[in-house]
């Protein structure tokens, strides 16, 4: 079942990545059905990498003031303003650097901690004085992998001397008031232990970012043939607000996290991919809406970390399906993104004797996602109601739900589901299985709870909404996908319950799980 990728997924993906950008929620979309100076931040630099974080931590982070004036409200044309920074991430109090384009004179920098607070979702944590706008060159392309770059000069370096660990977005302000856009960056955390971590698929992120005019799906022609062969962080995210597909897929679940006042660290996939020790005691890892684009180094991590106890929640759909390898980049290492898929023999990589770069149900080097998932990738593009079938399950505590129940909009526009045709863990659990039709192709959509043999639970949500349904409210309409409030208040109870759930400790101890499949599949 592997999949290529055709001329009709580039158009979708096309279309889907500029919806996210223009909409801040819009679903971006992967392989198809046939496959089948502000306020003064509390300090947080003196921890060693053996302590644990205190539980409160979270909690008392956001009960400072939060900054209802993050949003960006005047984005501005294409290239009014836009930048990025050298690192994907930074521990506290390490600088980074920042690249900046404008048309305009002047600028500021506004640094905002992104979590609850309340409700505003953003702290502003640090402000620049104003500094000098430059318009810099136009794009690189290499030649040989169509890999796009800005070859910029540093405009800035940043301090974060007292920001707390967390996902940031800076915004660039025009100093006439013309435009602003965002630069994301994580101040990530030193350890783990005793926390729930929240992986930035940053990896993904720019897997999808058209700035220059190509991505690892298209190319100026709009097909596969003038596509990137890898693409690099050295470039700003062309969606329209600059933060790549964080708002959309990752930000409303941290605000759902951090008002719940769990023991909260943050890390990346790049981070994760690097360090094999980094998830070492935590109690949960959180992979977000749209976490596509994995290293294999990062998958053995989190199968380790899994494996020793540690739970984990996959919060999407798609999640592990493209094998990557980081290369370095004129700024720094691990700056660049390589992933041939289909052309893999193509890659100077796989004759050293790396992986092949494509999907990791693929041969050469097939290892399907259910393996360390337990849910398999079924397609794209669904919309379709998710119905609940197991209400009494400890998952659904509290949402009021029974057996038929349907919710419209929640599955979509991509989607998991249980498929024993590839490895499955066992035992496993089919809390919700909702029919779809994808392409003419009839199938279902998902939501599983399995317990490994180490004492970790794996919750997998099934749909790539789910994220974004934790915003859901009110009657539905244009927003969220028309998906209403009554969906909200589900997925919102449900997250809750895991996210407790595995903040506790393995969750096989208290939540074992009692496999199902058979009365299910049949």
């Amino acid at each position: 079942m592997a999949h290529s990728d055709g001329p009709a997924g580039t158009d979708r993906r096309r279309f889907l990545g500029l919806a996210v950008g223009a909409a801040a929620a819009g679903a971006a979309a992967t392989a198809g059905c046939a496959s089948t100076a502000g306020p003064t931040p509390p300090a947080d630099t003196g921890r060693s990498s053996a302590a644990r974080p205190a539980p409160s931590a979270t909690a008392a982070e956001n009960a400072l003031p939060g900054d209802p004036d993050w949003r960006i409200t005047r984005p501005g044309s294409a290239e009014a303003i836009e930048g990025f920074a050298d690192r994907v991430s930074v521990l506290p109090g390490e600088p980074f650097g920042l690249y900046v384009s404008t048309t305009v004179p002047g600028f500021r920098i506004r640094a905002y901690r992104m979590g609850w607070y309340g409700g505003t979702r953003a702290r502003l944590v640090w402000h620049s004085d104003a500094l000098p706008g430059t318009r810099q060159p136009d794009p690189e392309v290499d030649a040989a992998t169509r890999q796009v770059r800005a070859g910029w000069r540093r405009t800035a370096t940043v301090q974060t001397r007292g920001w707390p660990e967390g996902s940031y977005l800076l915004r660039l302000d025009a100093e006439d008031g013309s435009a602003q856009r965002y630069v994301p960056i994580t101040v990530r955390s030193r350890a783990a232990a005793g926390r729930t971590v929240v992986v930035n698929a940053v990896t993904t992120w720019q897997a999808y970012n058209e700035w220059g005019g190509h991505n690892l799906y298209n190319g100026p022609t709009g097909g596969l043939a003038t596509r990137s062969l890898q693409v690099t962080f050295d470039r700003p995210y062309r969606y329209a607000d600059g933060a790549g597909l964080f708002l959309v897929y990752e930000a409303p679940l941290i605000a759902l996290a951090e008002r719940l006042g769990l023991p909260l660290a943050y890390t990346t996939t790049v981070d994760l991919a690097r360090d094999a020790e980094l998830l070492h005691g935590a109690t949960a890892v959180l992979s977000l809406g749209h976490d596509e684009y994995w290293s294999p180094e990062q998958r053995a991590h989190v199968a380790a970390a899994r494996d020793a106890g540690t739970n984990l929640a996959v919060l999407g759909a798609n999640c592990c399906f493209r094998r990557v390898r980081y290369e370095p980049s004129a700024l720094g290492p691990d700056r660049t993104v390589v992933c041939y898929k289909g052309a893999w023999q193509e890659d100077p990589g796989r004759r050293a004797g790396h992986p092949a770069t494509n999907d990791f149900r693929a041969a050469p080097d097939a290892d399907p996602e259910s393996s360390l998932l337990g849910m398999i990738y079924d397609g794209y593009p669904v919309d379709a109601p998710y119905v609940v079938t197991e209400p009494g399950h400890w998952v659904f505590a509290g949402t009021g739900a029974k057996a038929g129940d349907s919710f419209a909009h929640l599955v979509g526009v991509e989607y998991d589901r249980v498929n024993t045709a590839f490895p499955t863990p066992r035992p496993i659990e089919v809390v919700a299985h909702s029919p779809v039709v994808c392409d003419g192709r009839r199938s279902f959509a998902d939501t599983a709870y399995w317990t490994a043999p180490g004492g970790a639970g794996v919750f997998a949500s099934g749909t790539m909404r789910w994220v974004e349904a934790l915003d859901a409210q009110g009657p539905g309409g244009h927003g969220n996908h028309g998906m209403d409030g009554r969906t909200g208040d589900l997925v919102r109870r449900v997250t809750e319950n895991v996210l407790t759930a595995f903040a506790a400790g393995p969750a096989a101890r208290t939540h074992p799980a009692v496999d199902n499949v058979a009365a299910v599949y049949g």
